[in-house]
């Protein structure tokens, strides 16, 4: 059997050597990539006589699949809509993901956006060189009322560290968890939740459900000065009515995800913004967070060969 690495995953490579050999030793072929690829004729010709793909969270259409013949595409990232999965499903093509890999990096990663919107880091440099006085009169994250949208591992997660600054936290999730709910957290319906918030955090997939959840009608529901965090998907928010919210003062935000992948075009709406802060979609972007997406891919790789299928993703 042939596994193809093709896109890298950001570790040492003392850690992909060392797979390499195990791998080898157990009668399979391994080759890896250090650089991704930059068209799909080049996917395709990496994935040529691949039966397992290991692929981070680049693109990759049903083009490229269609001109495969994989067994197993491996997935080291938690969200999978970057992958035509109705391609795979003709295919036959099992997919596995690295779900948790990345839990408290982007948990951290919510606290740190909506401390520096509370601390006003985005005016900071004019602040600092273009006036006189200081109007960085911030606030507080202690005693505010969070609203979490998604309490799966992540938003748990969150939840924790929220917790430990002396949050109130409201909640609303497709499933209502009984060890949310005894950590305290009161689960409401999407409209009071977006009402009652101080700040709001998403963590929610982006598929056909959830895609402009946050939509025109729930972002007016915002409290003025309330603070709106996503860190999950970008297009499960309606960004171009998000960034008039913050233009004219309403609102602020904190953003990791886009509609597309950076880098950001000089025309979307959000990048030209005010009242916010944007990241360049490294919430999940820690060198512990690389290590541990590795052990689960090549881990989900080693329970394959052993006949074992872990961590699939439903087609």
């Amino acid at each position: 059997m042939k596994v193809s690495l093709i896109d890298p995953l950001t570790v040492d490579d003392d850690i992909i050597i060392k797979h390499k050999e195990k791998i080898e030793s157990l009668g399979h072929d391994f080759e890896y990539f250090k650089e991704s690829a930059s068209s799909d004729q080049e996917i395709i010709e990496r994935l040529k006589d691949t039966d397992v793909a290991i692929i981070t969270n680049k693109k990759l259409t049903g083009n490229v699949i269609k001109n495969t013949n994989l067994k197993l595409l491996d997935v080291a990232f938690t969200g999978v809509d970057h992958i035509d999965l109705e391609a795979c499903k003709e295919k036959g093509i099992i997919v596995e993901n690295a779900s948790g890999y990345s839990d408290d990096s982007v948990a951290e990663l919510v606290i740190g956006l909506a401390i520096g919107l509370l601390r006003k880091f985005d005016k900071n440099y004019e602040n600092m060189y273009q006036v006189k006085n200081n109007f960085l009169l911030g606030g507080l994250l202690r005693d505010k009322k969070v609203g979490v949208i998604g309490t799966g591992k992540i938003g748990i997660k969150t939840i924790e560290l929220l917790k430990a600054f002396g949050c109130q936290i409201i909640a609303n999730s497709r499933t209502e968890k009984e060890d949310v709910k005894a950590m305290g957290v009161s689960y409401v319906d999407i409209e009071t939740l977006m009402k009652e918030s101080d700040i709001i955090t998403l963590h929610i997939p982006n598929n056909k459900q959830t895609k402009g959840f946050i939509d025109k009608e729930k972002l007016d529901m915002m409290k003025e000065g309330a603070i709106l965090i996503n860190c999950a998907r970008g297009p499960i928010v309606d960004n171009a009515y998000l960034a008039e919210l913050l233009n004219q003062d309403k609102i602020r935000a904190g953003i990791d995800v886009f509609d597309m992948e950076p880098p950001i075009p000089e025309d979307y709406p959000l990048r030209n913004a005010k009242n916010c802060i944007l990241t360049n979609h490294v919430a999940f972007f820690t060198k512990e967070a690389m290590e541990i997406r590795a052990e689960i891919v090549f881990n989900n790789l080693y329970k394959y060969f052993d006949g074992e299928i872990v961590n699939q993703v439903e087609l």
